[in-house]
């Protein structure tokens, strides 16, 4: 008996916060070039099969998707957010597809040769349990020796700076309209308060990040049945060092 899909709530900050104009406009600079020479790289560690079949969870807009398939894949983007479905969808074509959908569900089992889940687009949800129902419905969806790709910040030197009384309070102009930006911390939450003025108008969002350690991911992959290959400190694919990397890129294999 299938079970049945677990259902997204319209409340949750980040269906709010990433259906709306203002995330892209805030984060619009992130760097395209060096999304790409990570694609490139992480394709080339890899060695999937040419036109193999990839699915980016989380995709956004699609800028990894997009790339993924000029390299040669069968790209399947997907996301919760509406709106950036719509402008990914503008880029598809036979080999790449767009799709509104909840990470934490199954879209196709034994689909795909891989599974992406990129710049920190995971540990969203209140309840732990939902993380690692995503990574039942990743192992799911893998062939059998499919490969998993999960990009995380670093936490420990996070976790560090906090713990030290660092304080993060920033306030940027783009395009007329101002962002002030304040971080805390609660517990083993990241929570970023993101304030807007657009000319009369003010609203207020969120962003929540639940700060997983190295281990906290070595015990739900092996949880979730994921053998971890990998793990890679930045987008250069160079080693993992707990107190210095900028990233934890994990490279898992379906397990048994």
């Amino acid at each position: 008996m299938t079970a049945p899909p677990i259902l997204s709530d319209k409340n949750d900050w980040f269906a709010n916060w990433f259906d709306t104009p203002y995330y892209h406009l805030l984060y619009k600079n992130r760097s395209v070039e060096e999304a790409e020479d990570f694609i490139i790289k992480l394709t080339d560690f890899l060695q999937l099969p040419k036109g193999g079949k990839i699915l980016d969870n989380a995709c956004g807009k699609g800028r990894h998707a997009i790339h993924l398939n000029k390299l040669g894949y069968d790209v399947t983007g997907l996301d919760l957010s509406e709106q950036s479905i719509i402008e990914a969808k503008k880029s598809e074509n036979e080999s790449l597809h767009f799709d509104v959908h909840d990470m934490r569900n199954v879209y196709k089992e034994n689909e795909f040769d891989a599974v992406f889940n990129l710049f920190t687009s995971f540990g969203y949800f209140a309840d732990e349990a939902d993380d690692l129902n995503i990574l039942y419905a990743v192992k799911k969806q893998l062939k059998n020796e499919g490969v998993f790709v999960l990009d995380f910040f670093n936490t420990q030197p996070i976790i560090q700076k906090f713990d030290n009384g660092y304080i993060y309070n920033d306030s940027q102009t783009i395009d007329g309209i101002e962002f002030n930006i304040h971080k805390k911390s609660e517990g083993n939450i990241i929570i970023k308060n993101i304030d807007i003025t657009d000319g009369h108008k003010k609203l207020h969002f969120t962003e929540q990040v639940r700060l997983y350690t190295l281990q906290n991911f070595l015990d739900m992959f092996a949880k979730a049945g994921f053998i971890v290959k990998q793990v890679f400190g930045n987008y250069m694919l160079e080693a993992y060092n707990v107190d210095e990397s900028d990233r934890m890129i994990f490279v898992v294999e379906k397990g048994g």
